[in-house]
C-alpha cells in the first residue's frame, strides 16, 4: 500500500508578500500517523482515503460534532485554505446525514466547523458554526432563521470542497465542486489559529486528496 507523506514546499515557490513568513502546504494522505481520531477504532486508513466507518457518540459537555480526526502532521495554521474530496456514506433516505470540516481547532470544545448536509431547514445543518466552550452557534450569512444555503451534499458521490479562512478579517468561505461563488460564508474572529480535521455529528463518511495551505501559527 502506498503511503503519502506531508510535503513542505520550498519557500521560494510559496513566497508571500511579507518575507518574514512563508506559506506551508501539507498533504496528510491516508497515513494514520498524520491523523488524531477521537475514537481510533471507528476509523480506517488506506487506498488514499481516511474513513469514518461508523457513527460517533454524543460527547459530554457542549453540543458539537460527535466524532472527528484532526490533522496532527505539520503546524497549526492561521490563514488557511483546505481542499479535499468528501463523501457521505449514509443512505440518502436519512435526511440529517452530514460530514464536517473542522478548522481553528484549539481543543475539543473550541473550534470552527463547516457542516455539509442535504438538510438545509434545521438550525444545526448545512452551515458554518463555532464551538466556544458552549453549544455550537450558527454563524453563516445564508441562514435566515428557517432555511440555509442549498443542500451541500444530497447523494453518495464524491464532492470537491474548498474552505478558506482569513483570520485578519474573520472571513470564512466554503466552495463546492469548483463553483466560483461560495456556498457558505461567514465572518467570525473568535479563533484565528488552530488545526484542521474531518468528521461528522452522528453519521459516517470519508475524505481524500486533503491539502492544507497557509501560514503556520
Amino acid at each position: 500500500m502506498r503511503r503519502r507523506t506531508f510535503t513542505l514546499l520550498p519557500a521560494a515557490a510559496l513566497a508571500l508578500t511579507t518575507a518574514a513568513t512563508s506559506e506551508v502546504r501539507i498533504r496528510p494522505g491516508d497515513d494514520p500517523a498524520h491523523w488524531a481520531p477521537l475514537t481510533p477504532r471507528k476509523w480506517a486508513f488506506g487506498h488514499g482515503q481516511v474513513v469514518l466507518t461508523e457513527r460517533g457518540e454524543a460527547p459530554d459537555g457542549p453540543r458539537r460534532p460527535y466524532e472527528y480526526a484532526i490533522v496532527r502532521q505539520g503546524p497549526a495554521f492561521g490563514p488557511l485554505s483546505l481542499t479535499a474530496e468528501v463523501r457521505i456514506d449514509e443512505p440518502v433516505t436519512r435526511n440529517d446525514r452530514d460530514v464536517v470540516l473542522i478548522f481553528n481547532y484549539r481543543s475539543p470544545t473550541r473550534f470552527h466547523y463547516a457542516h455539509l448536509s442535504q438538510d438545509n431547514t434545521t438550525y444545526p445543518h448545512n452551515g458554518l458554526f463555532v464551538v466556544d466552550d458552549a453549544d455550537r452557534v450558527r454563524i453563516d450569512d445564508q441562514w435566515d432563521g428557517t432555511t440555509g444555503a442549498p443542500p451541500a451534499i444530497d447523494d453518495t458521490d464524491w464532492h470537491h470542497v474548498r474552505l478558506d479562512h482569513d483570520p485578519a478579517t474573520g472571513r470564512i468561505a466554503v466552495h463546492l465542486d469548483g463553483a466560483p461563488q461560495p456556498l457558505l460564508t461567514a465572518t467570525d474572529r473568535r479563533f484565528s489559529v488552530g488545526r484542521a480535521g474531518f468528521g461528522s455529528f452522528d453519521n459516517h463518511g470519508r475524505i481524500r486528496e486533503v491539502t492544507l495551505t497557509g501560514r503556520p501559527a
